[in-house]
């Protein structure tokens, strides 16, 4: 069985790494903001989009640059999991979610 290629494959390829921590999490929320936006109106982009949060928060873990953030980086793919699911382990909603990375996606537009 072969592993299915990367969403962001330019990324996936190095491009990430020349990101910031908050320009990363940044991008990850712009995938949430795409979740949040198509949940209940449109189940396969919502869960596209979710696919390609997590998959930018895994490239975001595996990133070396960041091994002293590794525990707060997987809680929130942990509660970015919950909220899409809605099994509401910790109450957050992709709204919550949404709000929360755009402040890195401000944060990133201001270092620019």
């Amino acid at each position: 069985m072969t592993a299915a290629p990367p969403l962001h494959a330019g990324l996936a390829a190095g491009g990430w790494g020349r990101l910031s921590l908050v320009e990363q999490l940044g991008n990850v929320g712009s995938e949430v903001g795409r979740a949040c936006r198509w949940q209940g109106q449109d189940d396969r982009l919502a869960t596209n989009a979710f696919e390609r949060a997590l998959e930018l928060l895994d490239l975001t873990l595996a990133d070396p640059r960041w091994r002293s953030r590794l525990k707060e980086i997987a809680r929130a793919r942990e509660v970015l999991c919950d909220a899409f699911t809605a099994r509401a382990e910790y109450g957050a909603t992709l709204a919550d979610l949404d709000k929360y990375f755009l402040e890195f996606a401000l944060a990133a537009r201001m270092k620019r």
